[in-house]
């Protein structure tokens, strides 16, 4: 009998699709200058706090890194007024949604997310065996009056990426406590703020540890990938209770987060003045391509992340292209089934004028 060398899981599984590298579109096109604005990364660059950091503790990486970080995390536990123990850590925030899925999901669980959203909340609850129940949005935003209503025995967990990643749109405070208070206490509740520094900009943005301090089967993701600039060196965490993090510690790999990574996560935290600059950098550009998108009546979602997500009212496909010829990268809306729509992160002034102008151009 012939059997499958693959586990089974994998059939309905599809690699995650990154930005355009840089380097790629360099050889591919004969360019010499390349602008991305594909992949959420920080226009500023890394604190440079993190940059001395990473120097000091560069002659060090002969010494496994503490493998429970525990420094970063009551470092982290004292900015937010919480305590270590409620913290984990993880190789980025893909990482926490792995430890979270294995953590939680077993064989035949449902996990409820809405759709498009982060697509590693679909893979890994399906990777561990669990059925991924897609909710589509609804005006553009998560549908809680679905969700609630698709609450049954089997549903082990739910995810709302806040704000929402390929939208950038923020689900408010009166809206979450809507949905908390109409689940079950005992469902795991993940709360991914990947974009919180920029998000608490909007009144409405929810208190995430407000909720979980009422109730403790909630699971928060923030990442250090964002607005303090250090995405390359891959470090996330998880806020919840005692219990849940001392669960999900089993599910960690041992030396998850890197001595570097650390060190430099530990300085960006006190670099105030880097993610300050940051996010007003970042709402100045999105004003300029709201302001262009406004003068042309091209549709978009306000945002209060670092992207934009913008109907140009052509095939995304042919936009993309014709971009890239130019050495902007961006993201296709067609990878999430909005055809027309193009999602493009927040630059420097410089280089989010070169994108309005590229595209005005293509338009």
């Amino acid at each position: 009998m012939s059997m499958s060398k693959f586990r089974k899981e994998l059939l309905t599984l599809g690699c995650y699709v990154p930005g355009k590298p840089i380097e790629e579109v360099k050889k591919e096109y004969g360019l010499d200058k390349i602008i991305k604005l594909a992949s959420n990364e920080n226009p500023l660059g890394p604190s440079k706090l993190a940059v001395e950091a990473i120097k000091n503790e560069a002659e060090n990486v002969f010494v496994y890194p503490d493998a429970a970080s525990m420094d970063l995390r009551a470092d982290i536990a004292k900015d937010l007024g919480i305590e270590a123990d409620n913290i984990i850590l993880g190789n980025g925030g893909e990482d926490v949604i792995r430890i979270i899925a294995q953590t939680f999901v077993e064989k035949d669980d449902e996990v409820i997310m809405a759709t498009p959203s982060f697509i590693l909340y679909k893979n890994w609850s399906m990777h561990m065996g669990g059925v991924a129940v897609e909710i589509p949005l609804k005006d553009y935003k998560h549908d809680f009056e679905k969700f609630i209503a698709s609450i049954n025995d089997k549903t082990k967990a739910i995810f709302v990426c806040n704000p929402n990643n390929p939208l950038g749109n923020i689900m408010t405070k009166e809206e979450v406590k809507y949905l908390v208070d109409n689940i079950p206490k005992d469902l795991i509740l993940v709360l991914d703020e990947a974009y919180y520094d920029y998000a608490i900009m909007n009144e409405d943005y929810p208190d995430s540890l407000s909720i979980l301090k009422e109730r403790p089967n909630t699971v928060i993701i923030r990442t250090f990938s964002k607005s303090s600039g250090i995405a390359g060196l891959r470090v996330g965490y998880a806020i919840s209770s005692e219990e849940i993090i001392s669960e999900m510690t089993k599910s960690k790999t041992v030396f998850n987060v890197n001595k570097i990574a650390q060190a430099a996560a530990r300085a960006a935290l006190q670099d105030k003045e880097h993610i300050e600059n940051t996010v007003k950098l970042n709402y100045e550009s999105l004003k300029m391509i709201t302001d262009y998108c406004n003068e042309n009546n091209l549709e978009y979602v306000e945002s209060n992340a670092n992207f934009i997500f913008m109907n140009v009212g052509k095939d995304s496909r042919v936009v993309f292209e014709e971009l890239l010829k130019k050495g902007i990268i961006i993201r296709p809306g067609f990878l999430w089934k909005y055809d027309d729509w193009l999602r493009v992160s927040t630059g420097t002034l410089e280089q989010t004028k070169e994108f309005i102008d590229a595209l005005d151009s293509i338009l």
